[in-house]
């Protein structure tokens, strides 16, 4: 009959998971619940917004699966002190259980990638409680005045043994869950990656080789080590594509011809610039941010059947062996010259790595965790 589950949304509602094409974890997961096998009824619930913010924004996106929850409050922005966060988890609690009652379910599991929902909350009307952490929220700069909440919200965790599933071990370590653990890193979407689409023309001619960087460009890319790449390969060329976040700390590579800074592409167009590149790039920097990512473009980067050129930091290492890395910091070219010797992946193995780490995988993993309370098979567990 398969088990009644309700899935809190963070970062994000289901309007703008669909806006940013359901290319985030939580996003792919509040698609797949309603369909999982293992769920009889699934209530996806957007993160708590304002009432002015609720009426004056364009027309929703409609949830495909039979239930969507939008919790409305007075205030516009999460509550920044302890205290108040804890009254605002307990009062979207309450909006949960009574839509969760107006659906008919019965003591649905809670999934949750809300941090102060995850410790905060009480449910004692609900059945078990997983924190699904596919960020650390404690090393994030946009988040820091909220640091402490989060850190107030993973002590109640940790005293109610609530069951954690977390993209990397640095996030599993940070939030030190005293309940069921797993760690399960990003995946990939096999529809997307299967056949990758034409590059676009732009990018298929520049000069080779064609060094490219997907993800949101801020302060996590090393850009000392991007001038050194490019001056490295004179004759190559360089792409950061990408949401341009902090566009001063790019200023450094305006000037470079080999160089290009472009703006976001559609997921489709980005599965043809990776298909299409020599080598994909991860230059971090080495941050608490970045040593506890489980970076998804990693994931896209051999999914494509690229070699990778990386730093190597801790959720890098270890993935697959078409990663060149280099300490943080470094020059990268040595990194790139090795990821060219490799050249691109055959066709079964690249439809292979995809087989493996495929979302509904990932999927499976969070799902056995949150209903029976322990990791699939070849999960990592807290003892590694």
């Amino acid at each position: 009959m398969g088990t009644d589950v309700v899935f809190a949304l963070f970062q994000t509602s289901w309007s703008g998971a669909v806006a940013r094409g359901l290319c985030m974890p939580e996003d792919r997961l509040a698609a797949a619940l309603p369909g999982h096998p293992r769920v009889r009824r699934a209530l996806v619930a957007n993160p708590p917004r304002s009432a002015a913010a609720h009426w004056l924004r364009p027309a929703r996106t409609p949830f495909p699966g039979p239930a969507l929850h939008e919790p409305l409050r007075l205030r516009r922005a999460d509550p920044a002190y302890p205290g108040a966060a804890r009254r605002d988890a307990e009062a979207y609690e309450r909006s949960l259980r009574r839509a969760a009652r107006r659906l008919g379910l019965e003591r649905p599991a809670i999934i949750t990638t809300h941090p102060v929902l995850a410790g905060f909350g009480d449910f004692g009307w609900a059945g078990p409680v997983t924190y699904y952490a596919w960020d650390d929220w404690t090393a994030s700069e946009p988040h820091r005045r909220w640091w402490p909440v989060y850190e107030q919200a993973f002590a109640r965790l940790r005293a109610r043994g609530r069951a954690v599933c977390a993209v990397s071990d640095t996030v599993r370590d940070r939030i030190a869950p005293t309940g069921p653990v797993a760690v399960l890193p990003n995946g990939i979407d096999p529809e997307e990656w299967r056949e990758p689409a034409s590059a676009p023309a732009w990018f298929s001619g520049r000069p080779g080789p064609r060094m490219l960087y997907v993800g949101s460009l801020d302060r996590r890319v090393d850009v000392d080590q991007v001038r050194q790449l490019a001056a490295d390969y004179p004759s190559g060329s360089i792409t950061l594509v990408g949401e341009l976040l902090e566009p001063a700390h790019y200023e450094p590579l305006t000037a470079l011809p080999n160089v290009e800074v472009h703006p976001r592409v559609p997921r489709r167009e980005l599965t043809g610039l990776v298909a299409a590149a020599d080598v994909c790039l991860i230059p971090h920097v080495q941050s608490p941010m970045t040593e506890a990512m489980s970076p998804l473009k990693l994931y896209e980067y051999l999914a494509g059947g690229r070699p990778v050129a990386a730093v190597a930091l801790p959720g890098i290492t270890g993935v697959s062996p078409r990663v060149a890395l280099v300490r943080p910091g470094a020059d990268l070219a040595p990194a790139v010259q090795e990821a060219l010797a490799f050249g691109p992946a055959d066709e079964t193995e690249r439809l292979r790595f995809i087989a493996e780490n495929a979302w509904p995988r990932r999927f499976d993993g969070i799902v056995a965790l949150a209903l029976d309370g322990a990791p699939l098979a070849g999960a990592r567990t807290a003892a590694g």
